[in-house]
């Protein structure tokens, strides 16, 4: 299965992966639409971390025995038929065993009107590439099927 994979030699700390997720995910696709009327700010799916000269994005990698999907009890977390990892908004009950469990850290937390729910990357299912690897300048994030187990990549992260 396709996932997006950072190449932190290449990051730039631009965040244009963040505010492209945003716009991806609002209902206008309009960046000033989705920040400023939408109120969408803070609800990105991925996360630009950087210390010193190293920075990469860092989304959800929809692993193949995913420990999120194990933790979470009432059905929130699922895999579709495509392998992708996702959330279902109505069953979540906010108890954040998939925040604990996850070993990225990928999994956050998302303010809606009434309460809170589980929120994580869901590699823009609508488009053929994710937002984020469309969106950067530098080529910092691939999409592509390495053909590896993430247990393996987690191992060299």
């Amino acid at each position: 299965m396709k996932v997006v994979y950072p190449r932190e030699d290449f990051c730039v700390q631009c965040y244009l992966c963040q505010v492209a997720c945003v716009v991806e995910h609002s209902q206008s696709k309009n960046v000033i639409n989705a920040y400023f009327r939408e109120n969408l700010r803070f609800t990105e799916r991925c996360s630009v971390y950087a210390e010193g000269p190293v920075s990469f994005s860092l989304m959800c990698r929809h692993c193949t025995e995913p420990e999120c999907l194990e933790a979470c009890k009432n059905g929130t977390l699922y895999r579709d038929e495509e392998g992708r990892v996702l959330v279902n908004p109505e069953k979540c009950v906010g108890c954040w065993m998939c925040i604990m469990a996850c070993p990225y850290g990928v999994i956050k937390r998302r303010q809606l009107e009434t309460r809170r729910i589980a929120h994580k990357c869901d590699l823009c299912p609508e488009s053929e590439i994710p937002a984020c690897v469309r969106a950067c300048p530098n080529g910092a994030l691939l999409f592509e099927d390495r053909g590896e187990r993430n247990d393996e990549v987690r191992a060299r992260w």
